[in-house]
């Protein structure tokens, strides 16, 4: 769909899916081909090695500049709800310490959420605790700056974010496949296995860095690799990540007041015209 509005509007793309910036990361994140791109410049794709890790932090520095540098319309299209508000809204970033991020990497998961849960008993209201990455990333924002979850939740800066004024005016429209959601979710799956998923994960799996070994289809199928699943155990478990991760997406997405949404129609030219109905364009 973003391809063929910016198409029609001679726009460009900016992706925001935290995944597709890996290079060599096609099939596990559906990446767009070059010829399934029609030649319409996008950014943000194969921008770093996967062994590099990548955080919504550059992914602002990069894409942000592109996206005000541009002299026409820019179309950003894609699932990272955080990634799009931090290119298009007043965000900003704890910093990081890559000796403190390694000692934590290599705590117990239930000696983190125990110091978490220490200092800020109220921590899972707004760190999903058995989200390891997570909880590590909240362990270190306290011990580098004091600020535990609940007290950076009742910033100034997350006040403002909750009232959704963007620094950069956009339109937004979404589309809500409703109940077809599963058997999308089951299709595309399907083509992924045919497509070469294992190959590709068995290609990088000694490139994957510490974020993309993460990634919902790359961690279930490294986990067959491992010997620690069965083909069919590690596409079922992709399919129910993939599942829990678009609801997730989904009730992200439906929180901002300032999208607007359209229902799914199967004919994509009647789905694309929908959209630019609502677009007013």
């Amino acid at each position: 769909m973003a391809i063929e509005i910016a198409s029609r509007m001679d726009a460009e793309i900016i992706s925001v899916d935290s995944m597709q910036v890996y290079r060599g990361m096609d099939v596990g994140t559906a990446k767009p081909t070059v010829i399934e791109r029609h030649g319409v410049p996008h950014h943000m794709i194969d921008v770093v090695d996967p062994a590099d890790d990548f955080s919504v932090a550059d992914f602002r520095r990069i894409g942000r500049p592109i996206l005000e540098s541009g002299d026409g319309p820019v179309i950003i299209t894609g699932g990272s709800g955080l990634h799009f508000r931090a290119l298009v809204d007043p965000m900003s970033f704890a910093p990081t310490v890559p000796d403190l991020r390694a000692e934590l990497e290599g705590s117990s998961l239930p000696a983190l959420v125990a110091e978490l849960e220490g200092v800020d008993p109220d921590a899972g209201r707004h760190v999903d605790l058995a989200n390891e990455r997570r909880v590590i990333r909240a362990v270190e924002i306290y011990r580098l700056s004091g600020e535990t979850p609940s007290l950076r939740a009742s910033s100034a800066e997350a006040r403002e974010l909750d009232k959704y004024i963007p620094e950069i005016p956009f339109t937004a429209v979404g589309v809500d496949p409703g109940g077809l959601i599963d058997g999308r979710i089951e299709r595309r799956l399907a083509g992924m296995r045919a497509g070469g998923l294992v190959d590709e994960v068995r290609t990088l799996r000694d490139r994957l860095g510490r974020t993309a070994r993460h990634a919902v289809g790359y961690k279930e199928i490294l986990g067959y690799l491992d010997g620690k699943l069965s083909l069919d155990e590690a596409f079922d478990a992709v399919e129910r990540n993939t599942r829990k991760l678009a609801r997730k997406q989904r009730t992200w997405f439906q929180r901002d007041p300032r999208i607007r949404w359209i229902p799914w129609i199967e004919d994509e030219g009647e789905r694309v015209e929908r959209a630019l109905e609502t677009l007013s364009l």
